[in-house]
């Protein structure tokens, strides 16, 4: 089974949709998805990931499954040296890596000001729906990997948030979602690919073939969104730094 996560679109939060930028970026992604041989589209239910999905189900005249857990990761907390309530995976590098914690994928959130804002819980939650929804596709999980009950090659496809795939990929890959919400960036309308193993008959892991990837406005000449990046250097005054 091939599992493929999009970005949303340049986003517009002040009206939960696109800017216009976006709009562009998601019909150059609707070209490239409308190819694929898809089985299922799932989409958070926020207009920005609902919007980049439209011109895609448009075409094809397909529908697609709102999963409540697909939202961005919501949990907030007050961090050091941030004012006011922020999003719990968005640290500064000084703070977030002073935490040995943070690197492991057992206790990454058994920071107290994780555990106050019960960022295990939800968590916990969004990764108990995913596999839930990937036991409905054949592959059931058992310890750190899947129990094939129905072997596939079908793909399906999410429309979500960049916080919220991490925590899916953190979730697939073993490892600590810290390291991949400071360490890793996917542009607007980015298209991550997950392939199954199946090295044993019944035995199924998941293999990242492709992080990120913008092909599709690159080809286009459609220069990639900033949002999800800071600033290169501290002195570049006009991209943000919080």
């Amino acid at each position: 089974m091939k599992i493929l996560i999009i970005r949303h679109g340049d986003p517009d939060y002040s009206i939960d949709s696109l800017t216009e930028k976006g709009w562009r970026e998601a019909e150059l992604l609707s070209e490239r998805i409308c190819k694929l041989d898809v089985k299922n589209f799932y989409v958070s239910p926020l207009g920005r990931a609902k919007d980049t999905a439209s011109l895609i189900l448009k075409k094809l005249n397909r529908e697609a499954e709102v999963k409540e857990w697909l939202r961005e990761f919501q949990p907030k907390i007050e961090k050091p040296h941030i004012d006011g309530m922020r999003c719990a995976w968005d640290w500064l590098p000084a703070d977030w890596t002073e935490q040995k914690y943070f690197y492991e994928k057992d206790s990454w959130a058994d920071v107290e000001l994780m555990k106050n804002a019960r960022v295990q819980e939800e968590y916990d939650w969004v990764t108990t729906e995913f596999d839930a929804l990937l036991e409905e596709h054949g592959y059931k999980r058992e310890k750190q990997y899947y129990r094939v009950e129905k072997g596939n090659m079908d793909t399906i496809v999410f429309f979500c948030h960049f916080g919220l795939e991490c925590v899916l990929l953190s979730h697939l890959l073993g490892v600590s979602p810290m390291v991949l919400w400071h360490g890793m960036c996917a542009a607007p309308t980015s298209v991550t690919t997950l392939v199954t193993e199946e090295r044993r008959k019944g035995i199924a892991s998941f293999r990242m073939s492709s992080f990120g990837d913008i092909s599709h406005l690159y080809v286009a000449g459609e220069e990639p969104a900033f949002a999800a990046r800071f600033c290169e250097c501290y002195e570049n005054m006009d991209e943000r730094h919080d």
